[in-house]
């Protein structure tokens, strides 16, 4: 099973789209609800939020999981995949050690796991399109952490990022107020200075920010091009499981599709289907403490 995880609705945004590209693979998306936005949080929490997420979907037996956040990309990506899981493959190593030796092939192979982020395909999308001018919006703590500018310069150091915070649209967007005049206003409030530069291409570098898609396509114009993340990611997905068929020949292909969030309330239900274009049960997720 695949996990795809955020720190609210956002993430919708991105498994709409591996769904649409990768439909047999069964998926479980997790939501922390009840902490978001993440954006303003420290590194440290946003590690432990992550972590305890990832900790709920390997729990659940997923074997690979989708950082479906920018903040938690970029703030906790690395120290997962540095220190927590060589601390998870250390304990399964431990514990097929005590198997018997006709299962230790096996038992590892059950084990394969992998986190993986949404920063570095949107990085190589921008390198590949070789635009001069980009420009980046996000929550406070992406925008700070300077991911983005650090992925790019490995790719392309000759591209320049202009970047822009914009705390106040992940709220907006929880509490369902994508068609207000005051989101609108603030929209274009924060995408003022990078229409003014004339960026090429705007990344949406939160994946909440694709439920204004339409509206921002509208602000920035129609030289500016404003792709949809979740599809660059999607792709980006289907490649790594061709390079990777160990991942992928373990992973569960029988259309399941799992909501689960931990804090449930009916405004949450409303955007998300709203979004997602049909209804959808989502639940409660069930954290042992």
């Amino acid at each position: 099973m695949i996990g795809v995880f955020d720190s609210g609705l956002g993430g919708l945004t991105i498994l709409k789209e591996i769904k649409k590209e990768l439909p047999n693979y069964d998926y479980l998306y997790y939501g922390d609800t009840l902490h978001v936005p993440y954006g303003n949080r420290s590194d440290q929490a946003v590690y432990q939020l992550t972590k305890n997420a990832c900790d709920y979907l390997f729990s659940r037996g997923c074997k690979l999981i989708i950082l479906a956040c920018n903040t938690a990309s970029a703030r906790a990506l690395r120290r997962l995949q540095q220190e927590y899981l060589p601390e998870r493959q250390a304990k399964q190593s431990g514990k097929a050690r005590r198997v018997a030796n006709n299962l230790l092939h096996s038992t590892r192979s059950r084990n394969t796991e992998n986190i993986l982020g949404v920063i570095r395909p949107l990085a190589e999308f921008i390198a590949a399109e070789k635009h001069e001018l980009v420009g980046v919006i996000g929550t406070r703590g992406t925008i700070n952490s300077g991911a983005y500018k650090n992925e790019v310069g490995k790719l392309n150091e000759k591209i320049k990022i202009e970047q822009v915070a914009c705390p106040l649209l992940v709220p907006l967007i929880e509490e369902n107020w994508i068609n207000h005049k005051e989101t609108k206003s603030i929209l274009r409030y924060y995408l003022r200075s990078l229409k003014l530069k004339q960026v090429e291409t705007l990344i949406l570098g939160c994946t909440h920010y694709p439920i204004l898609m339409k509206q921002i396509r509208g602000v920035m114009g129609r030289r500016c091009l404003v792709p949809n993340p979740g599809e660059i990611v999607a792709r980006s997905l289907k490649d790594y499981l061709t390079r990777h068929p160990e991942m992928e020949t373990g992973l569960e292909q029988n259309g399941k599709l799992e909501f689960v969030v931990t804090d449930l309330n009916e405004n949450f239900k409303q955007v998300a289907q709203r979004f997602w274009g049909e209804s959808i049960d989502v639940a409660l997720a069930e954290i042992k403490n």
